[in-house]
């Protein structure tokens, strides 16, 4: 899946394996690169796994349109898909198989 970022720093802090180590640490630095190299791997949001470890979910309320797949609990990789317009299936849900970009938004304890 092919991946941009919020913002320039973001973007520096998650492409090297020393940034993310100094900015979340070593062990959240590793589940990070883990979930990502699974995003990278997947050619659709719909083949990044719904169950653990990486439990991708869609966000609702202010999030609404945003997804997060599992670090360390309380702490999830948040991104949203990367398409204008968001491709929809009929019933007016996002059809996860047509995701084939995401913008990553960073690494929260949104609960």
């Amino acid at each position: 899946m092919d991946m941009a970022f919020r913002n320039k720093t973001l973007k520096k802090v998650f492409n090297s394996e020393k940034e993310l180590k100094k900015e979340f640490g070593a062990e959240k630095a590793r589940l990070i690169m883990r979930r990502m190299a699974v995003l990278r791997a997947s050619s659709v949001l719909a083949e990044v796994p719904y169950t653990k470890p990486e439990r991708r979910h869609e966000l609702s309320g202010k999030r609404s349109g945003q997804f997060a797949v599992d670090l360390k609990h309380p702490y999830r990789l948040i991104f949203k898909p990367d398409h204008e317009p968001l491709p929809r299936k009929d019933d007016g849900g996002i059809d996860l198989t047509q995701i084939t970009a995401i913008k990553i938004l960073g690494v929260e304890d949104y609960h």
